[in-house]
């Protein structure tokens, strides 16, 4: 059994039908009702210009989320550096942190949150693409503010994002818990977190290796259910393998009748064999062999389904089919 902490990312679906208002209101709703079920943290994701996807900074959902819940730890996941000015994440975090002491973290990651070209040029104000060396720049910059000049007392726990070697080999160079995006691109969570393992330097940050790992998870009473639930995820997924941000999040009867290519049902079912779908007993079970596998101290669970109801039952059977989670480990700050 998988004996580790649980956690959530949520990713504020925009529901067709609905308007981004209505996806705002229900997030104080989920935070209250994951924090009831007894996960551990959770974060929120930076995205921009796609209807499927919310573009909500971390940071306003985070002090939302903590004026509506009293325990569970909530952050970024991430807040992406190369958009933002290293002294601003660190000010807007460690106020977050001096408010809310002992639950903040700041993750921190590279992508643009965006397949749209003239966004990402927006939020780089028309800079390219960061370079390896300039964001190592602005993560240690990042985690510098929040020491020397923030200094507010309770300091949020950082947390490097990584999907590939690259990022966890910046993770284990700097010392910092490593949250692995398995829900991503689990071809690389093996090599990655075997490297980051072996390359690790404790820091003031992080004793030891601390690796995070997130898993696309969709759990109902039975297996034909959660198939039904996964389907108006596989439709954005499939967008977003064609490079495509204009593809809204429909509704699970409107993606029972997407017209999908022998091509994309095969790309679907390559990436489900690497999450965890189904009913509480299978969901466990695929989340048990990850855990055992990776070695993760940690699961965060992203569950993109279309009902709040159904994604809050979803967190609530896989609770109930979990055993007790394990102690926190300690880090320094």
């Amino acid at each position: 059994m998988m004996g580790v902490p649980l956690s959530v990312l949520e990713v504020a679906m925009v529901q067709s039908g609905t308007d981004p208002t209505d996806t705002l209101r229900d997030t104080a709703e989920f935070a209250r009702g994951v924090e009831g079920l007894g996960y551990r943290r959770l974060w929120y994701a930076e995205h921009h210009h796609s209807p499927a996807i919310g573009a909500f900074p971390p940071v306003v959902l985070v002090a939302h989320a903590a004026a509506s819940t009293s325990t569970i730890r909530l952050g970024s996941g991430g807040v992406l550096a190369p958009n933002h000015a290293p002294i601003m994440l660190a000010e807007q975090f460690g106020t977050l942190a001096a408010l809310h002491p002992d639950r903040v973290d700041l993750g921190i990651g590279r992508g643009p949150g965006t397949v749209h070209e003239a966004t990402a040029l927006a939020l780089r104000r028309g800079a390219g693409p960061a370079t390896d060396e300039e964001y190592r720049d602005d993560v240690v910059a990042t985690l510098r503010f929040l020491v020397d000049e923030v200094a507010l007392g309770s300091l949020p726990e950082p947390w490097l994002l990584a999907s590939s070697t690259a990022g966890a080999a910046l993770a284990a160079q700097l010392g910092l818990p490593m949250a692995f995006a398995h829900h991503f691109r689990p071809e690389n969570t093996t090599a990655a977190i075997e490297h980051y393992s072996a390359q690790f330097v404790p820091s003031r940050w992080c004793p030891s290796p601390r690796v995070l790992l997130c898993v696309e998870a969709v759990c109902a009473p039975t297996r034909e259910e959660a198939e039904w639930l996964v389907g108006p995820m596989n439709v954005v997924k499939v967008g977003l393998l064609q490079g495509r941000s204009d593809v809204a999040f429909p509704t699970p009867a409107e993606a029972a009748v997407h017209p999908f290519t022998d091509q994309e049902r095969q790309a679907l079912a390559a990436f489900h064999a690497h999450q965890a779908y189904g009913d509480p007993e299978a969901v466990v079970r695929r989340l048990t062999e990850l855990t055992d596998a990776t070695g993760a101290q940690e699961l965060m669970l992203v569950s993109p389904v279309y009902a709040l109801k159904d994604r809050l039952r979803s967190f609530e059977l896989i609770a109930a089919s979990s055993p007790a989670q394990g102690d926190e480990p300690v880090a320094t700050a």
